[in-house]
């Protein structure tokens, strides 16, 4: 007698997401404003306001952009406001920091849309490595929006999850 081989990943009612998923396209691109200061550590405000006037800013179309200065320079917050709202027009989303803040913020931005519905009473995989650049915030904030509507919440592959949550 042959025994037949049953997938019981496949026919569990576990679900598995993926972030890497969500990642949306779009280029990504780290402004740093150091190059327009004076040697790079102070603020001229007319021959900033300047340079904002003459920059193109239609290269940023359809661009994710994280506003910074790489200088140790104290930079008045006005500055960065007077760069987004030229930028504005043209990039997909503004933010003042590094790139890993702009992916945080790209996938806040997402999981506060997702919905949950088909998550609910549900064993969840939330999958782990991947091949974009998907921040560690982002499973944090996948895993707390899971929590009020899965059955569990587990970190991983279905062959050698880690177990995060249960519901009671």
């Amino acid at each position: 007698m042959q025994d037949d081989i049953i997938n019981r990943v496949a026919n569990s009612k576990l679900v598995t997401i993926n972030l890497e998923d969500y990642y949306p396209k779009g280029k990504r691109v780290l402004f740093d404003i150091k190059d327009w200061l004076f040697e790079g550590f102070v603020l001229r405000e007319k021959d900033f306001r300047d340079q904002v006037k003459l920059f193109d800013w239609s290269q940023f179309e359809n661009v994710y952009v994280a506003l910074t200065c790489s200088s140790d320079a104290i930079i008045p917050a006005w500055a960065f406001i007077l760069l987004s709202i030229n930028l504005e027009p043209f990039a997909k989303k503004i933010v003042i920091g590094n790139l890993e803040l702009l992916e945080t913020s790209i996938y806040q931005d997402i999981l506060n849309t997702l919905d949950t519905s088909e998550f609910k009473n549900k064993p969840v995989i939330i999958k782990g490595c991947s091949k974009k650049p998907v921040p560690q915030n982002a499973y944090i904030m996948l895993a707390n929006k899971l929590k009020p509507v899965a059955k569990s919440i587990m970190y991983g592959e279905a062959c050698s999850s880690v177990p995060l949550f249960k519901n009671k």
